[in-house]
């Protein structure tokens, strides 16, 4: 049976092979092409890896996407289905990958079907595994809350300490989205005026 990221990467490059390139995303300035050069560097060429994280090289990650866009959508996402390379560090862990494939596979399909996904118990507890993971590492500017993300049905987590208290509440899938910075994930914040506002205004991804 396939991982929950191998059913995210399957369901997003099925849904890339049927637009056109140029396309609209969720995901900032990229069209389909651009989503599709990024995940195309990403697993193909290592060293823009650093420039995924690191500020001061993202201009070195951005001109190896740019390159990459230079080629045919087909061409890309055909590499993207074949899988990555034996050497590509995509290859050593499949949990890491879920979150990249699963968000990035709500950019693209939600600008046709907007609004939350049916619930998956099986995706959703991966899901959750790594919203407790990475969240840390995702709202760590965001500095002088004390944040914690809850669901419906009872999870909590809490991901910073301090002095603003508030609660990011909603399913699970749209609580990773909105940790990933996407501000159209369907979660509700619970708290004072200034901590709401906050929450809203602190930087949050990577």
């Amino acid at each position: 049976m396939p991982s929950p990221a191998a059913v995210e990467r399957s369901a997003l490059l099925a849904l890339l092979q049927t637009l056109p390139p140029t396309s609209d995303t969720l995901c900032g300035d990229y069209d389909a092409r651009g989503l599709a050069a990024h995940l195309w560097v990403r697993e193909r060429r290592p060293q823009a890896l650093p420039g995924l994280v690191v500020p001061p090289l993202h201009r070195v990650t951005a001109a190896l996407e740019q390159r990459a866009a230079a080629r045919p959508h087909e061409e890309l996402v055909a590499d993207l289905v074949a899988g990555p390379p034996p050497w590509s560090p995509a290859r050593w862990s499949d949990a890491g990958e879920l979150h990249e494939w699963f968000v990035h596979h709500e950019d693209v399909r939600r600008v046709a079907a907007p609004g939350p996904l049916a619930a998956s118990p099986e995706r959703d507890a991966a899901l959750w595994a790594r919203v407790r993971a990475v969240g840390p590492l995702l709202t760590a500017r965001a500095r002088g809350l004390a944040l914690v993300v809850a669901t419906p049905d009872g999870r909590v987590r809490r991901l910073r300490s301090g002095a603003l208290p508030v609660v990011v509440r909603g399913p699970v899938p749209e609580l990773l989205l909105w940790l990933f910075g996407r501000d159209w994930a369907d979660v509700e914040l619970e708290g004072s005026e200034e901590a709401v506002a906050a929450a809203r205004a602190a930087p949050r991804g990577v």
